[in-house]
């Protein structure tokens, strides 16, 4: 969301964005995957579908719009449910049921890397470890209810990629450190 974010939100960080506003990035996120899937289909492998957007969302309800501010909650809590929140809440279920409807219709296997890797300390991730978590188990949640097959992939940067090579069955076209090279190199532009 971070290249939405200057025009979404101006002058904003992600943790202090209105629900309006996350609102508003999770549909663009949407709308571009659909566009991105659109033009690669029959055939395409994806980082991710619009489910993350809405998991994104609904994840915010239970641990507030910022969940930096309730990193102290333990496994179970949440933060009151504000008039802001129950809105965002009956909204963020509207946008599941479209969500849920495309990605059905447009994926046939899903492959989820858990997280085990730790939090990237830049600025950039309003979230905390339960966040991450709840974020995990409602995707897998969704997997089931949508009867889609996934697959369950951990382990290092490297063996990830092997494995879900494997999965997908399509050979890499370079050495996994130098796709793992040139993505770095990216991700640094990206922060620049």
């Amino acid at each position: 969301m971070r290249e939405i974010l200057p025009e979404a939100a101006p002058g904003k960080d992600l943790e202090e964005c209105t629900s309006p506003e996350l609102m508003q990035m999770i549909v663009i996120r949407h709308m571009e995957r659909v566009i991105h899937e659109h033009d690669l289909a029959p055939n395409f492998v994806s980082d991710g579908c619009s489910l993350q957007e809405w998991i994104y969302g609904s994840v915010r309800i239970k641990y507030g719009i910022n969940p930096n501010e309730s990193i102290s909650l333990k496994p179970g809590e949440s933060v009151a449910k504000t008039a802001e929140l129950a809105y965002f809440e009956k909204i963020m279920l509207e946008l599941g049921k479209i969500f849920k409807r495309h990605v059905k219709k447009s994926f046939d296997l899903f492959v989820h890397l858990p997280n085990e890797l730790p939090l990237t300390k830049d600025g950039h991730r309003p979230v905390n470890e339960l966040f991450r978590s709840a974020s995990d188990d409602l995707l897998k949640k969704t997997f089931d209810e949508l009867a889609i097959p996934y697959h369950i992939v951990g382990g290092t940067i490297e063996q990830r990629a092997d494995k879900v090579s494997q999965i997908i069955g399509r050979k890499p076209v370079m050495s996994i450190s130098d796709a793992m090279g040139l993505a770095q190199q990216k991700y640094g532009q990206m922060l620049m």
